[in-house]
């Protein structure tokens, strides 16, 4: 048998002061949802039909096995996968991808692109991919791919970054990551040339990572001021991140 109900209830003790609600560290993206940007998806569209278009060129032009062996082409190849990726989530309103993958694309095209301007591009003899000997002329088949490679998807890529991408995405632990795939290349640069006869043109691609004119202690040697090069380059492009103003308010 149960107590019976009381008809007076004594009040509650009123709670001391309001409520205080302890700040929580939510990212305004974890609340916010994307919105769809046809503009920046278009924009990254084009950016990646450019990279694609780039590579197929080449590939017309020289030997398939020996094209998709260059950095650069390698990077172009990725920076397309990324912009298409990038490009159907603004379209459809999803989140963006990873940081550490942008970032990746982007700095191994803005890495190609130097490289090829500083280092090879007033090389002798030329540098070519397909192997040829001349001077490429401008306007024509093989100099039009150099440039879009080169040129025109890295300084794509980095309006992207600059103007369609929030600030203070990319971090520094990302930085030392980054470096994995050119040591990854590096590896696979030098068992390329050992199966490949000493007498084959295309066995080293890269003149300052040539064994046979360099030996193995001064292309490690050139590899490492590379290597040292990019981290710096990594580092300062996330410093850039956090520094640059956010060109829009919600996520691309």
């Amino acid at each position: 048998m149960t107590a019976p109900i009381p008809r007076d209830i004594p009040d509650l003790p009123a709670v001391p002061g309001p409520p205080i609600l302890l700040p929580a560290p939510v990212p305004a993206s974890a609340v916010v949802a994307p919105i769809r940007r046809p503009a920046i998806a278009m924009f990254r569209l084009m950016t990646a039909v450019a990279a694609a278009g780039g590579v197929a060129l080449e590939l017309l032009l020289g030997p398939p096995a020996r094209i998709l062996s260059y950095f650069s082409v390698q990077a172009n190849i990725l920076l397309t996968v990324v912009m298409l990726l990038s490009a159907a989530r603004a379209w459809r309103a999803r989140r963006a991808l990873p940081s550490a993958l942008t970032g990746a694309a982007l700095l191994y095209a803005v890495v190609g692109a130097l490289v090829y301007h500083l280092l090879l591009a007033h090389t002798t003899p030329p540098f070519s991919m397909t192997g040829a000997t001349a001077v490429p002329e401008r306007w024509h088949a093989q100099w039009t791919a150099l440039q879009v490679l080169h040129l025109l998807v890295p300084t794509a890529a980095v309006l992207d970054w600059l103007l369609l991408t929030p600030a203070g995405r990319l971090h520094l632990r990302q930085a030392a990551a980054w470096l994995l795939y050119p040591l990854a290349y590096l590896a696979f640069t030098l068992i390329r040339a050992a199966f490949l006869p000493a007498s084959d043109p295309s066995r080293y691609l890269y003149p300052f990572l040539d064994v046979t004119a360099h030996g193995y202690r001064s292309t490690l040697a050139n590899a490492l001021l590379l290597g040292l090069a990019m981290y710096a380059l990594s580092v300062l492009l996330v410093g850039l991140d956090h520094s640059r103003p956010t060109p829009i308010r919600h996520r691309a």
